[in-house]
């Protein structure tokens, strides 16, 4: 029994990466490059569990939380820059949350934008007033699993065939302007709210339940991200929701796109849940509130950003998939962040990372490092052409300025592990 409260505790972190932005970055990918972009969403699957379980480990053996040790470790200015950038981001996502969850409301014959995103601000709301984490991991639970039915049902549908789907798994390749949309399913998934989130849920519970809980959650949540790019290879021009449901209606009738569109609706609404409930955990890990009112100023201030934003009618896709990208650029930080505290000896204790965890830890937050160099190299070089065309390859100056930035983090770990 006390393994399934863990297990559905941490399906917090599935719902609260699951939401519109999954959907719609998963099934552009989908759409534009069919299954050759599912290896991004394994990896991206793997070093979600990585952080989020080297989170909830520096929670458990230090007793501190993510922002604390941030502040600790590495100075309380930078902390809070980076719990205030969090929070920020927050407010930003909850525009696409509560927009994204309208889309699916919409595809079942709901409308009226006023009263759709009152219903989903309202609902949000409530749950979130609660301030119970038992009951909130609860009603995200049950979510997840609409979510399930709803994509997974959907995906099946299409009956995809097997040889290039598990070709695309594990067979990586680079197809031409797929740079952003790998950059957005690295940052869907890999979401760094979640690691406050996933730490705040980790405070006085023991480590084998925490990666159980995490062990289950999170390879659900990436199957389900999966399912969605199936989904998506459905739609042969331009992507929107409603072109996927259309192209669902067309092959297989009415139920699989309702479906789609009561996964979309729980996906949005589970993010309008976490994310409010996410920013308030961060800011509280570092600027402890005094009343309650205090406390609830921060979730009440993120939902309430992202209603104004719904009933203002902004189209979320192009935000969504924007945000999804620049969320991958901040990833990279926060990864050195923990790579760097879990491998403190006097931190960590008994508990430090060991060889093979440093090295797949170490591999992924190279790996977010090197896709967060790469998007921001080449947003600087589409505005400012200073290289001469087909002299210097992109991938050679991003690959130098990853190494370069990345040594004297191994560095900094060497002299913490002795």
């Amino acid at each position: 029994m006390k393994n399934w409260r863990s297990i559905i505790l941490f399906s917090a972190i599935s719902a609260a990466f699951i939401g519109p932005g999954t959907v719609a970055t998963c099934a552009a990918a989908g759409s534009r490059f069919q299954f050759r972009l599912l290896w991004a969403l394994l990896f991206s699957t793997l070093a979600c569990w990585i952080l989020q379980e080297a989170s909830a480990r520096l929670t458990v053996t230090s007793g501190q939380s993510l922002g604390q040790v941030l502040a600790n470790q590495f100075g309380r200015s930078l902390a809070g820059t980076v719990v205030l950038s969090i929070v920020l981001g927050c407010a930003a996502y909850q525009a696409g949350n509560i927009l994204g969850s309208f889309e699916g409301l919409k595809l079942l014959a709901i409308q009226n934008a006023t009263w759709g995103v009152a219903l989903i601000g309202g609902l949000a709301f409530a749950f979130l007033w609660l301030e119970k984490t038992t009951w909130i991991s609860r009603i995200l639970a049950s979510m997840v699993a609409l979510m399930g039915v709803g994509f997974f049902f959907s995906a099946l549908k299409l009956q995809p065939e097997i040889a290039p789907l598990l070709q695309g798994t594990f067979v990586p390749s680079l197809p031409q302007d797929a740079t952003a949309l790998i950059l957005g399913l690295v940052g869907t998934t890999v979401v760094p709210y979640n690691l406050f989130l996933g730490s705040s849920l980790a405070h006085h519970q023991k480590l084998s339940d925490v990666r159980l809980g995490l062990s289950i959650a999170i390879p659900f949540g990436g199957l389900i991200s999966a399912a969605i790019l199936v989904v998506g290879t459905t739609v042969d021009g331009p992507f929107s929701y409603a072109a996927v449901a259309d192209a669902l209606a067309q092959h297989w009738g009415n139920w699989p796109a309702k479906l789609f569109g009561l996964g979309l609706f729980c996906a949005g609404l589970s993010s309008a849940i976490t994310a409010p409930w996410a920013a308030q955990l961060s800011f509280s890990s570092l600027f402890p509130p005094k009343t309650s009112v205090a406390k609830r100023a921060v979730w009440m201030l993120v939902l309430l950003t992202g209603m104004l934003f719904g009933w203002l009618q902004v189209k979320p896709i192009p935000i969504i998939i924007l945000a999804q990208a620049l969320n991958g650029l901040i990833l990279p930080l926060v990864a050195i962040f923990l790579f760097i505290a879990t491998n403190d000896r006097n931190l960590m204790g008994v508990h430090l990372n060991n060889r093979l965890f440093n090295l797949v830890m170490g591999l992924a937050t190279l790996v977010s490092l090197l896709l967060g160099c790469n998007g921001l190299l080449k947003a600087f070089t589409a505005t400012f052409p200073i290289l001469p065309q087909g002299q210097t390859p992109l991938w050679l100056t991003t690959s130098i300025a990853t190494i370069a930035l990345f040594w004297p983090v191994l560095a900094q770990v060497r002299k913490r592990r002795n």
